[in-house]
């Protein structure tokens, strides 16, 4: 089935949209149309995914199969999101992010050159039973250059500093420190990321080797 493209849709040039795609679907409470919709240049949107209304995306984009993005979110420049990721609403998303299959994520801010490995979660609500808890609700923030394993659960309110290594599986439970290796259940520092070493490559690992 050829994509569907909604009212007040701006494609850049060089967009491919796949088929099964929807691009600019209104929210809940809102017309066709009534949110614009903007997708840079030389997008790759890849087949089955949606995209919502109300969303701003920069040039060199692209998607994996079945992406899910909703409305009132920003996401910049050269950013990739893998199949089958969930981006909720009210995201910040900075200039090369790399966003693995399986991820999912509402009320973050990603800053630029930040990676998440396959399954991350980011989650925005610390008591989701309680009355009224919509009204504490306040995403992850993830600070230049960090880099998140596979698997990782990064709790609301909790920010990532700078250049900073969150090891596969981890639960990161409070903030982690700028340049530092934070591994567990919840997460404890391992060592500062200049002392990771690559056997491979014989030297320290440099930051933003891994979205390079």
């Amino acid at each position: 089935m050829k994509p569907k493209i909604h009212k007040n849709v701006t494609l850049g040039k060089n967009c491919i949209v796949e088929d099964f795609c929807e691009i600019g679907r209104a929210p809940l409470g809102t017309s066709d149309g009534e949110l614009k919709t903007v997708v840079g240049a030389n997008a790759l949107i890849r087949s089955g995914s949606v995209i919502y209304a109300g969303v701003t995306i920069g040039k060199d984009f692209q998607s994996g199969h079945n992406v899910l993005i909703r409305e009132r979110n920003k996401i910049g420049d050269n950013v990739s999101v893998g199949t089958n990721s969930c981006i909720e609403v009210d995201n910040i998303i900075g200039d090369n992010v790399r966003i693995q299959s399986l991820c999912f994520m509402e009320k973050a801010v990603l800053e630029e050159n930040v990676f998440l490995g396959p399954s991350v979660t980011l989650l925005d609500d610390p008591h989701p039973n309680i009355p009224k808890g919509l009204d504490c609700m306040k995403g992850v923030t993830i600070r230049k250059g960090a880099r998140i394993g596979g698997g990782v659960t990064i709790l609301p309110y909790v920010t990532v500093a700078e250049n900073s290594f969150v090891g596969a599986g981890s639960t990161v439970t409070k903030d982690v420190d700028k340049n530092y290796v934070v591994v567990g259940n919840p997460t404890h520092k391992l060592r500062e990321v200049d002392e990771i070493i690559c056997e491979k490559k014989g030297r320290h690992h440099k930051p933003y080797d891994s979205i390079s």
